[in-house]
């Protein structure tokens, strides 16, 4: 019983030890997901920058386009003004 037991324990710290000594590639493993993780963070920083902008651009053409329907509801009453007092 008492050989069986060390058996085990022999095996487990042998896999313990081989898991162990590979840090390498969980090293590589998290630079790459760092890596990674800085390009996401540099992809979301442009579109970001890219959203603010096409905002500025919709509030300036809103803006625009109220303009211009003011603009039109004036010219209309004008010509409506014109219209009633035009006689034959």
């Amino acid at each position: 019983m008492n050989k069986k037991v060390l058996m085990i324990a022999g095996v487990a710290m042998t896999a313990l030890l081989g898991g162990c000594a590979n840090t390498t590639a969980l090293e590589e493993s998290v630079a790459n997901l760092g890596n990674k993780v800085d390009q996401l963070s540099a992809q979301v920083g442009s579109l970001k920058s890219e959203q603010s902008k096409l905002s500025a651009d919709v509030k300036g053409a809103k803006a625009a386009s109220m303009d211009a329907q003011a603009e039109a509801k004036r010219a209309n009453d004008r010509l409506d003004n014109m219209a009633s007092s035009y006689k034959k």
